[in-house]
């Protein structure tokens, strides 16, 4: 298993010696937010210095699903099946309504502009949480230079007021999120500043209290080499993290399983296809995925 890196005995049986790493699609720019859609069999991904949200499936390859994209990043579904997607041009988080029409559902907080909201997870009671930081109005690549005008917070949009808050606003550059399986486990990616040579590299792990507020925040994983972007748990939650050298499977307790090496940078990956058993990966300008023998956890 040429792709794989076993670091815990345990990581055998999670992986496949017979489904090797697979290249879907290239010529991209830079690959973030892929969302699966099992009920239309395809993954969305956004190309963000391409501004494009892209569309792969097995029968049809790869389309453009919206172009411009408001040079999208992360992006996920809502418990009606709409997608969500952050927005570095708009800074601000979008709906995606059945019949197409786009809604911006949160581009301020007390008055003032988000920065460029980087990734998004939907919570079992509708509630939309996101990251912010400024990375995405840093340079021009990725939309437009800006000045941030907040800081880098976590976020939590209420399903029935549409209240924002800050969920958490001591990280240096919250990044990828995902819940645990029973959402009592938010985790969070803390890569630091963007031209920082040595990146923070934590993944932060806060407490749920009541689906609402989230209490501690303690270091959970440090990343190495490279940082942690996006992360995903799967059903027995393991947490799977981007990395520089591919993903790392990540037990529970923070425990480093093993690897899947990957030749390009990882930005971020989600689980879908038969079972939810195929891991998507993001990888720079290349699409990859490999089957597993775990499954993704049922909410994103």
């Amino acid at each position: 298993m040429k792709d794989i890196e076993v670091i815990d005995p345990a990581f055998f049986g999670y992986v496949l010696d017979n489904a090797p790493l697979e290249k879907l699609a290239d010529g991209f720019a830079w690959l973030e937010g892929p969302v699966w859609f099992a009920d239309h069999q395809r993954l969305l991904f956004s190309d963000v210095p391409g501004d494009r949200i892209a569309s792969w499936s097995a029968r049809g390859g790869t389309t453009t699903f919206r172009r411009p994209g408001g040079h999208p990043n992360g992006q996920t579904r809502d418990l009606e099946g709409r997608l969500i997607t952050c927005s570095n041009a708009g800074r601000c988080v979008s709906r995606t309504e059945l019949d197409g029409r786009l809604t911006v559902i949160a581009d301020r907080f007390e008055g003032r502009r988000l920065n460029s909201p980087n990734d998004v997870v939907v919570a079992s009671d509708g509630a939309v949480w996101f990251t912010d930081p400024p990375y995405g109005i840093l340079t021009d690549y990725e939309g437009a230079r800006a000045q941030p005008e907040l800081p880098s917070n976590v976020y939590r949009l209420d399903p029935a007021s549409g209240a924002l808050t800050v969920a958490a606003g001591d990280l240096d550059g919250p990044n990828g999120l995902c819940f645990s399986p029973d959402e009592r486990r938010l985790y969070v990616a803390e890569t630091g500043a963007m031209f920082d040579p040595r990146p923070t590299q934590h993944i932060r792990v806060f407490d749920v209290e009541d689906g609402r507020r989230l209490a501690g925040g303690r270091v959970f994983h440090k990343i190495s080499p490279g940082a942690a972007d996006g992360i995903r748990c799967d059903g027995d939650g393991n947490v799977w993290s981007s990395a520089g050298d591919g993903v790392h499977c990540l037990s529970p307790a923070g425990a480093l399983m093993g690897k899947i090496k990957v030749p390009f940078r990882v930005s971020n990956l989600t689980f879908g296809d038969r079972a939810r058993s195929r891991l998507f990966i993001c990888a720079s300008h290349t699409l990859f995925a490999i089957w597993l023998h775990r499954r993704g956890a049922e909410r994103p």
